[in-house]
């Protein structure tokens, strides 16, 4: 395999996930949050999406400089 440069790779990873994204039904939100106020964020959106109807769920997240939480919430658009 030949090498790839590191933007090689970050482009491929770039497109399979926005292929991913696309094809999904769920709807997607990114928060960057002091970590306390990240912990509310998600529980008022559990709250106004409930797991059960919704599929609500943390779908990633990481931390960054100076406490800050990056996260993805994971819905779907509606209930049955």
């Amino acid at each position: 395999m030949a090498y790839q440069r590191p933007a090689d790779i970050a482009q491929r990873l770039a497109r399979a996930s926005q292929r991913r994204k696309a094809d999904s039904a769920f709807r997607r939100v990114t928060f960057s949050l002091p970590r306390a106020e990240a912990r509310a964020k998600a529980r008022e959106f559990f709250i106004a999406f409930p797991k059960a109807a919704y599929m609500t769920e943390v779908e990633s997240w990481r931390e960054l400089p100076d406490d800050v939480i990056e996260f993805t919430m994971r819905r779907l658009p509606t209930a049955d």
